[in-house]
């Protein structure tokens, strides 16, 4: 076969997963349009149900902007003549921009040279993979869980597409700050953090201390002070869009706080809380314990690794007081943990060689990141005909 043939089947294989790409755009489309038109005060199953309802009329109504997303939503709701679909096309479009952000995360965690078919299907997967579903363990697919993917709430949604952002930058300024990184770049990662920040602080809040470490590690390495220090001072933006958010959410007005309860959030709905736990990222733990050399040698595992320890200490002991104590706010930010955690530890797996142990290993945890695809293609297909979120 010519050079000329094999570079035309990559181009048609690459466009044929681009297709597939703006196919699962079109669905969310779909999806989030029918989420934003449901009724939930309707007795039974509720089809279609998701908080988006609650996030809109939150704004239109009430008039409650917790979350630069609510900005963005009035706009479109006043700009799409009082209608959600402005809405809906935006959220839309922020899922299929998703798959191009993980795979550009992917190819950054990895050594694959360039981008092509198989980063973006492998992206486009990564969308998918939900926990391993055991109905003993527990009942409901998602809410007895904890998932990186995740279709009914709409912050998370742009939350995760920024926070996506901000982890690319940082690993890229991560690699040549030692030398200096311009106002240009430093303006772009502190924009990046606030905007993410404003949509939701949970990413802040598993992120900001992990760099923290890393960059004190870099200090008893001699790095200069003043290059870590101007790396570090481009999330203090970020810390005032905090204060505000802490204003708003938990002033003295609402009623609400924070609380030290081990265990409670993840135990709402599970009946084996552990296991469902375990459930939740077989895959990435089978991963991280068959691969712990190149953990402790791979700065970019390494750090997405200790966020996702980090964002699990946060949602097994941090709970809300007062009305939001069931809603499980401080579990978003190990959501997006689990995200990136499937991203590099699929990264890791597929670096496996194909001999002896290797290709065992290999092939087990393929099956493992199949069960856990399978459950996720599973649910979003149900969602998409008009299930809940709470689906069985």
């Amino acid at each position: 076969m010519e050079i000329t043939d094999v570079i035309k089947k990559k181009k048609a294989s690459r466009a044929a997963v681009h297709a597939l790409t703006a196919l699962y755009g079109l669905v969310c489309l779909w999806l989030f349009y029918r989420q934003s038109t449901a009724d939930l005060t309707v007795a039974g199953p509720i089809p279609f149900e998701s908080d988006l309802p609650l996030h809109i009329s939150m704004i239109i109504e009430d008039g409650w902007y917790y979350s630069f997303t609510a900005y963005a939503y009035r706009l479109l709701y006043v700009l799409f003549g009082g209608t959600t679909a402005g809405i809906a096309l935006f959220l839309g479009i922020c899922a299929w921009a998703t798959v191009y952000l993980t795979e550009r995360l992917v190819c950054r965690l990895g050594k694959y040279g360039e981008r092509s078919w198989f980063t973006l299907s492998l992206a486009l997967s990564l969308n998918f993979v939900m926990p391993v579903y055991i109905r003993a363990v527990g009942e409901y697919r998602y809410v007895s869980y904890q998932s990186g993917n995740i279709w009914h709430n709409s912050t998370y949604i742009c939350m995760r597409l920024a926070a996506l952002a901000v982890l690319c930058v940082y690993f890229r300024l991560e690699e040549k700050y030692r030398e200096g990184i311009t106002w240009k770049d430093w303006t772009v990662f502190a924009l990046l953090n606030v905007l993410c920040t404003g949509i939701k602080p949970s990413f802040l809040l598993v992120f900001s201390p992990v760099m923290g470490i890393f960059l004190l590690v870099d200090l008893f390495k001699r790095v200069p002070l003043k290059r870590i220090l101007a790396f570090g001072s481009a999330l203090l933006p970020s810390g005032l869009v905090i204060l505000w958010q802490n204003f708003v959410l938990f002033g003295e007005k609402t009623g609400n706080g924070v609380e030290f309860r081990p265990w409670y959030t993840f135990a709402l709905h599970a009946n084996i809380t552990k296991l469902a736990v375990l459930c939740s990222l077989l895959f990435c733990a089978s991963t991280v314990v068959f691969t712990l050399k190149k953990l402790m040698k791979d700065k970019k595992y390494l750090f997405i690794t200790v966020m996702a320890v980090l964002g699990f200490g946060e949602a097994l002991c941090l709970v809300e007081s007062g009305s939001r104590a069931a809603d499980g706010n401080f579990l978003w930010g190990y959501s997006f943990c689990l995200f990136v955690l499937f991203a590099v530890c699929a990264v890791k797996w597929l670096e496996f060689k194909g001999k002896g142990l290797q290709k065992l290993l290999r092939i087990g945890l393929g099956l493992v990141y199949a069960w856990h695809l399978y459950c996720g293609l599973y649910f979003f297909i149900h969602l998409a005909a008009g299930a809940s979120y709470w689906m069985k």
